[in-house]
């Protein structure tokens, strides 16, 4: 491919997750895939290069732009070498009109914006949220694993690893699990111990169970429910993988999860609660472009909703440790406060964690600060 046949390649590309973002389509890794399955003729260095100028683009622009080309004119009013693509010639681009619409750049739409900053991130902290994620990567105790050759330590979590990028994980499959640092560093806050009895509610495809696992020697019990059937079936493999024989999966239907889980008496309940996402920007950076202040308060009230049925399946004097990838208050302190306002006797205990620092009625990380994805989690204390 040209360079300009490059160029458009991405500008058609960012049309389709224009619209995927704006019709709740499918993600932009799965859109590039598509793409390029149809044009088995652009090699790996085109692939490669189309990728990146799409993703520089999502990376770049806060607010959902109305089209690819306003997009990357965007970036090429900043790379004289990109704008030169824009020649008419075969394959490229068309010349650029004069007055022409240009995408503007940002962090996050204007409205989305306002609410991280009245959670308290400064500019340079909304500005890390778009930066480019590393891979992290937690060791498994139940399995160690060989050498990880370029592995970084992560100072205060000593399962954790940070990788090259790039690094093939395939052959450490059940050894080593790809979990960012802060992730593996708020599932710590369950506190989760050998012989308990443990629920993750929201488990998804089994990452925070797996960890719940190792923390707990493989012993006890772990109830992982989730309601959706996709991911939930990929946990007994990967736990068997990884040696995991205390985990057994529950799938729930939606709004009658209370009734599923009524055999359930927990000691610790862990809530990784459905969320905008906001503080993994780095890993779907075209997310920005999905979230609307609607969506948002449908969130907010399934939060409300899973802490309540959550809080009915923790022994007394037992513990529930929620956490949301999200920087938002709305999602997390104030969530946390509106739970405590509704559940009396409850009481938010102090979080002591080796990434992140209080914030609200809990603790937060962020990617500036920690280096890890950013989340809230809160460890709450069921009254005896």
């Amino acid at each position: 491919m040209t360079p300009g046949a490059r160029t458009q390649a991405a500008i058609e590309l960012l049309d389709t997750v224009i619209a995927a973002a704006r019709d709740e389509g499918a993600a932009a890794d799965t859109l590039i895939a598509r793409y390029f399955a149809a044009r088995r003729y652009a090699g790996s260095k085109d692939r490669r290069a189309v990728r990146e100028r799409v993703y520089a683009a999502i990376r770049a622009l806060g607010e959902r732009p109305a089209s690819g080309r306003a997009a990357m004119l965007a970036l090429a009013a900043d790379d004289a070498d990109l704008a030169a693509t824009f020649d008419g010639g075969r394959h490229a681009p068309a010349p650029v009109a004069p007055d022409e619409p240009v995408a503007s750049r940002g962090v996050a739409p204007a409205w989305l914006e306002q609410a991280l900053a009245d959670a308290g991130l400064d500019e340079d902290e909304r500005a890390a949220l778009v930066d480019r994620a590393p891979l992290d990567v937690r060791l498994n105790p139940l399995r160690p694993a060989p050498e990880l050759v370029g592995a970084q330590p992560i100072a205060g979590l000593p399962d954790a690893r940070r990788l090259p990028a790039g690094f093939d994980l395939a052959p450490f499959a059940g050894a080593v699990e790809a979990q960012d640092a802060g992730s593996q560093a708020v599932t710590l806050a369950a506190a989760a111990r050998a012989g308990m009895t443990v629920l993750d509610l929201c488990a998804g495809a089994g990452g925070k169970t797996l960890a719940l696992a190792a923390a707990m020697q493989n012993e006890g019990r772990i109830v992982a429910a989730d309601v959706d059937r996709a991911r939930l079936s990929r946990l007994a493999p990967r736990a068997e993988a990884a040696g995991v024989t205390i985990a057994e999966t529950r799938l729930l239907d939606p709004g009658r999860e209370a009734a599923a889980l009524a055999d359930v008496a927990a000691d610790v309940v862990l809530v990784d609660a459905p969320c905008s996402g906001t503080g993994t920007w780095r890993r779907n950076p075209e997310a920005r472009w999905r979230l609307t202040p609607a969506r948002l308060d449908r969130l907010v009230a399934t939060q409300a909703r899973l802490l309540d049925i959550a809080a009915d399946r923790v022994r007394p004097g037992g513990a529930l440790t929620y956490i949301v990838c999200s920087l938002l208050d709305a999602e997390g302190s104030a969530q946390v406060a509106g739970f405590l306002a509704r559940r009396g006797g409850w009481a938010a205990e102090p979080a002591d964690l080796p990434l992140g620092r209080a914030h609200g009625t809990g603790w937060r990380l962020t990617p500036a600060h920690d280096g890890s994805d950013g989340f809230f989690v809160a460890r709450l204390r069921a009254p005896c």
